[in-house]
C-alpha cells in the first residue's frame, strides 16, 4: 500500500486513460470512443479548453452573447444545462435533441474530437491561459472539487502537472496539439489574458466569428455581466448549485480569484525556476506570447 500523496501516478479512483489523454471517472471510455463518431450539425459550436483555462468564464459569455434570455435575465438556466460538457455527459442527455446552435463545452485534445469536426463547418473556440496560473487554478480547485484527486503537497502536485499526470494530461501538448492542426478547424484562438485585460475586444471577436449581430447596448450588457466579479454572483454561472457530493463548499468556490499572476502568491523561486526549466524552454514551439503577469504588455 503506497500513500497516494506521496506518489506521481494518479489514482485511478479519481482519472482513466484513454489513448494517451487522461479523463475524469465520470465517464468512460466506451463513451469516450463513441465520441468519434458524435454526429456535428452546421451550426455548433465547441468551447475547447485545457481544465481551469477559463472554461466557466467563456460559457458565460457565450451564452450570453447567443441567448438574449440570457443577457436579459428573462430565463434562469444553469449553464451546465445551457452549455452541456461533450465528454462528461453526467445527466445522460439526448445532445441529438438540443436546441439549435448547439454549444459544448470539451477538455478533447485535437486528436480525439468528433472527426466531423474536420469538416471545417462547425466551429471551435479555443482558450488558453498561461499554464502556472493554470497549474495553480487546478491544486486549488482540486481542494474544492471531491471528483478531483487532492494532492496536498504542492511540490508533488507540480511534478505531476509538469509530467502531464493530471486531469487532461499534458498542458503543453494540449495546447500545441490545438494549434498545430488549426488548420483542420474552423477555429478562434483566445487567450485568458487578453479577456481579462480588454473583454469588449474579445466579446466582439467571439461576435464576428460566430457571426452574431449585436447592438452596441447588447455588447455593453454582455461585457458587463462577463466580468469576473459579476460572475461570481450569478448562480447560473458560477456552478452554485453543483450538488455536495460533488463539491466540499465550505473549502472555495467554483470561482475563485480569476486573475493573472496568482502563481506568484504561491510558488517559491525555486518552484517558478523548476517550472520555466521544463516547460518554458518546449513553451518556444507555441505561436504565442504567454502572459505571466497582469502587468505584462499584451
Amino acid at each position: 500500500y503506497k500513500d497516494n500523496r506521496l506518489t506521481m501516478e494518479p489514482s485511478k479512483e479519481y482519472l482513466f486513460k484513454y489513448k494517451g489523454f487522461y479523463f475524469g471517472a465520470n465517464t468512460s471510455p466506451e463513451y469516450v470512443a463513441s465520441l468519434e463518431d458524435f454526429e456535428i450539425k452546421d451550426s455548433d459550436i465547441f468551447l475547447t479548453t485545457y481544465p481551469k483555462s477559463g472554461t466557466v468564464w467563456t460559457q458565460n459569455i457565450l451564452s450570453l452573447i447567443i441567448h438574449e434570455g440570457h443577457r436579459n435575465g428573462t430565463e434562469n438556466m444553469e449553464t451546465m444545462e445551457r452549455i452541456p460538457w461533450l465528454e462528461y455527459n453526467v445527466k445522460n442527455k439526448d445532445y441529438a435533441d438540443l436546441p439549435l446552435p448547439r454549444v459544448f463545452a470539451t477538455h478533447l485534445p485535437y486528436y480525439l474530437v468528433p472527426r466531423d469536426l474536420r469538416n471545417k463547418r462547425a466551429r471551435v473556440i479555443y482558450v488558453s491561459r498561461n499554464p502556472k496560473d493554470v497549474m495553480v487554478s487546478y491544486y486549488h480547485f482540486s481542494k474544492y472539487m471531491s471528483a478531483v484527486e487532492e494532492v496536498a503537497d504542492f511540490n508533488l502536485f507540480m511534478e505531476r502537472f509538469l509530467a502531464g499526470k493530471v486531469l487532461g494530461s499534458s498542458w503543453l501538448d494540449h495546447v500545441a496539439g490545438w494549434y498545430s492542426h488549426a488548420e483542420d478547424f474552423n477555429i478562434l484562438f483566445l487567450t485568458y489574458e487578453e479577456m481579462k485585460k480588454d473583454l469588449r475586444s474579445a466579446v466582439l471577436k467571439i461576435c464576428n466569428f460566430l457571426g452574431k449581430k449585436l447592438s452596441e447596448e447588447e455588447v455593453d450588457s454582455v461585457v458587463r455581466q462577463a466580468t469576473f466579479e459579476n460572475m461570481r454572483k450569478d448562480p447560473r454561472a458560477n456552478y452554485e448549485n453543483l450538488p455536495d457530493d460533488l463539491v466540499a463548499k465550505d473549502k472555495g468556490s467554483f470561482l475563485r480569484k480569476g486573475t493573472v499572476g496568482d502563481w506568484k502568491n504561491i510558488m517559491t523561486v525555486a518552484q517558478s525556476e523548476r517550472f520555466d526549466q521544463v516547460l518554458k524552454e518546449k513553451m518556444k514551439i507555441l505561436p504565442i506570447k504567454f502572459i505571466w503577469d497582469i502587468n505584462d504588455e499584451m
